[in-house]
């Protein structure tokens, strides 16, 4: 039996205290060369419909995630500079086959944080 894990990430715009629907995301497996993995759009609930790696998908590796920040804060309305400090957050991480990670991310137009969730 192959083991299961999967690979869920959520946004929350903690400058408005809501969850952040409608970023652009992509997974990107880190190796020989960037291969991207997965896209998604985050929903009401600032998550993906979908786990963005799950099953065999789920091999042991490095990754990248990558968030369309600004052009979310721009539908928002806030005023940016040009070029937007925070346009693209991109976060590297690790993950072992057969575990389950949840990478949050936590945004404002000008901070972010991320932890390795449950």
């Amino acid at each position: 039996m192959f083991p299961m894990g999967r690979l869920t990430t959520h946004v929350l715009d903690t400058a408005s205290g809501i969850p952040a629907a409608g970023i652009d995301i992509r997974l990107y497996a880190l190796g020989d060369r960037r291969d991207l993995k997965a896209a998604a759009v985050t929903n009401a609930d600032g998550r993906t419909a979908e786990p963005l790696l799950a099953d065999r998908a789920m091999a042991t590796g490095e990754y990248e995630l990558e968030f369309d920040v600004g052009n979310y804060f721009r539908g928002r309305g806030a005023e940016l500079d040009d070029p937007a400090f925070l346009d693209t957050v991109v976060i590297r991480f690790a993950v072992r086959e057969g575990e389950h990670y949840h990478v949050p991310l936590l945004v404002s137009p000008w901070s972010y944080s991320t932890y390795r969730g449950s």
